[in-house]
């Protein structure tokens, strides 16, 4: 099949690539950064297409989709994982931070899945993966604009689901909690540049957040992943791999 997956050039987006790639899919990377994209590239095991592109950019989206509708047909297989996080308490939260993470976190979603949708319901299958966050679920200090974005993906995800849901295809949000990224690696600098800890330090304050005292992997969000890609009976949710931090 022809998946597609944004923010694949690094950490959860490239686990994504990897664990679809040696399924047996041919898979579409998108990010900004070409180089990177071809070190993904280079490391799955069939075909793929390196589809540089900013999901930020007006008409970006409609292109990257076109693109791979060029090269191999309609994208079978979605995965939404570009997005970023920032932290600032709400007063001090500005009017371009606030944007900017609705705009990452919650619009380019939105334009993905109303290009996606389409060609998967008149082919009668499709599978459409978010990575949202348990910041989608609970709120936290210090996070207002993203914890918003990821509450809206949520909602966009489950009203998505109910409308297609007669149509074969299935849409869903994985939302992971602390996992050992690259962003993660900048909330622990931030945490350590604002509390004198050292970065250590500041990690075992993420891992011991998660009750199983450590962060998660890649691959364990990877495997979620694919799990609502196997089963067409998990539709609309929103699965937590967070270590048991957010019961539900």
């Amino acid at each position: 099949m022809i998946a597609l997956v944004t923010g694949a050039s690094q950490g959860i987006g490239a686990a994504c690539a990897r664990a679809l790639s040696y399924a047996g899919h041919r898979v579409a990377l998108v990010a900004r950064d070409e180089e990177a994209l071809g070190r993904v590239a280079a490391s799955l095991a069939g075909e793929s297409l390196v589809v540089p592109a900013d999901v930020l950019e007006p008409g970006a989206i409609d292109a990257v989709f076109a693109r791979v509708e060029e090269a191999w047909g309609p994208v079978e297989i979605l995965v939404v994982n570009a997005g970023a996080s920032m932290s600032a308490p709400l007063v001090r939260t500005t009017d371009e931070d606030w944007q900017r993470m609705l705009d990452l976190n919650l619009t380019a979603p939105f334009r993905c899945l109303r290009r996606a949708l389409p060609a998967m319901t008149d082919a009668g299958f499709g599978r459409v993966v978010v990575i949202a966050s348990v910041a989608g679920k609970v709120g936290s200090a210090r996070i207002a604009a993203y914890t918003a974005s990821k509450h809206g993906v949520l909602g966009l995800v489950r009203t998505a689901a109910s409308e297609v849901a007669r149509t074969g295809v299935t849409v869903n949000a994985v939302c992971p909690g602390y996992v050992d990224t690259p962003m993660t690696d900048t909330s622990v600098a931030n945490i350590a540049a604002g509390t004198g800890r050292s970065e250590d330090d500041a990690r075992r304050i993420l891992e011991n957040l998660q009750p199983i005292g450590r962060l998660v992997t890649v691959d364990e969000v990877a495997a979620a992943v694919m799990l609502c890609v196997a089963n067409g009976a998990v539709n609309g949710q929103g699965l937590n791999v967070d270590g048991g931090a957010v019961q539900s």
